[in-house]
């Protein structure tokens, strides 16, 4: 079964597994995490604008030399499909105000925040974005991260989607049905706080773990029964296939944006997280009052129509917020949460990693 995930690392990489005698299938697994950790890094590269961005790394030696980007004066930016920092990067003014400090950006683009921190982890990238749950699940595996900032609250930008023409009506009718969605995402705390406000246990679904496009291909052949998911795949996918809402997030979770730093780089560069998020503040300023451009802006490149994106803007809050204890013991009940389920291997204290600051 591994053998075809092998075969997508980069042509380096597979030459050393194939002279490799694994003594155990558990020093494997170890071996293929990191290498797939450093093809992920390549392949999440997007294109690059000579301009304003650094020229992605093309091989796992080039890879590990990026860790050590912020002493030659770059930052290396983690983004998903939409968000501020997609509006940020769009707009170049990031850029421009580092440009007279000798600093250039170099943006890697990720399916999903689970993803990105994985990232992180590795080194791999200095700053970046996620919803709720994937800073905690990286937390508890060691990941030297920092909360820096977070959006306002958005519980209709995620959804548990059904097919139009489905029999299930309601959460409770999810009972021993599949349910599909990325694992130790946001979404994966909307499933499991939706099945409480029905009585019903996280041992009554199915959950079927997957990334958004993986996750929509099998929610349109039929194969799971609901999809939980975010935007811009949750409102992209209700326009397309007719999806039926079972049930967003208003109620039951506030699906916030966290801003994430490495804590090296937040140590180091305090400076750079404040112009970064200064100029989010600035680009969501901008972005309330034009949902309209903020769709131009971001449809050619992420490839989505006007509408879709023009809609999602309407219905998403702006605005770059401090941390604060409020927030800090929301995403401790988040954790909490999911200790008590036995999803999380072990308790974390939020506090620790979270720059708060005190109202």
């Amino acid at each position: 079964m591994l053998t075809p995930l092998v075969e997508q690392l980069p042509a380096r990489l597979r030459h050393y597994f194939s002279k490799l005698k694994y003594s155990s299938s558990k020093t494997f697994t170890w071996l293929f995490a990191v290498g797939f950790s450093l093809s992920l890094t390549v392949s999440a590269c997007t294109p690059t604008q000579p301009t304003n961005t650094t020229t992605a790394p093309t091989s796992a030696a080039t890879s590990v030399a990026s860790s050590n980007a912020q002493q030659s004066n770059v930052i290396r930016i983690g983004y998903q499909k939409y968000g501020t920092l997609s509006i940020l990067k769009s707009r170049g003014s990031l850029e421009k105000r580092l440009a007279s400090q000798n600093t250039s950006v170099q943006w890697l683009q990720f399916p999903a925040g689970p993803q990105l921190l994985e990232a992180l982890n590795a080194g791999s990238i200095d700053f970046g974005h996620t919803g709720e749950a994937p800073p905690i699940f990286a937390q508890a595996a060691g990941a030297p991260l920092v909360y820096v900032a977070n959006e306002p609250p958005n519980p209709k930008g995620e959804a548990i989607l059904v097919p139009k023409d489905s029999p299930i009506q309601d959460v409770a009718g999810l009972k021993g049905k599949k349910v599909v969605f990325n694992k130790g995402s946001n979404v994966q705390y909307l499933v499991v706080e939706a099945l409480r406000a029905a009585g019903l246990k996280y041992s009554d679904i199915q959950p079927v773990y997957l990334p958004p496009a993986d996750a929509r291909a099998v929610f349109e052949q039929g194969s799971v029964d609901a999809w939980a998911i975010w935007d811009p795949f949750f409102t992209v996918a209700k326009r397309a296939t007719g999806a039926r809402v079972l049930k967003d997030g208003e109620g039951l979770v506030a699906n916030r944006e966290f801003y994430l730093a490495a804590k090296p780089f937040n140590e180091q560069y305090s400076d750079r997280i404040k112009a970064i998020l200064e100029e989010l503040q600035t680009v969501d300023e901008w972005a309330a009052s034009q949902p309209t451009e903020v769709a131009k802006l971001l449809s050619p490149e992420l490839g989505i129509d006007v509408p879709t994106l023009e809609e999602i803007s309407q219905r998403r809050p702006y605005g770059v917020q401090q941390i604060t204890d409020e927030v800090v013991t929301y995403q401790q009940k988040v954790a909490d949460t999911f200790l008590d389920l036995k999803l999380l291997p072990k308790q974390v204290k939020i506090s620790e990693v979270a720059q708060i600051t005190k109202q």
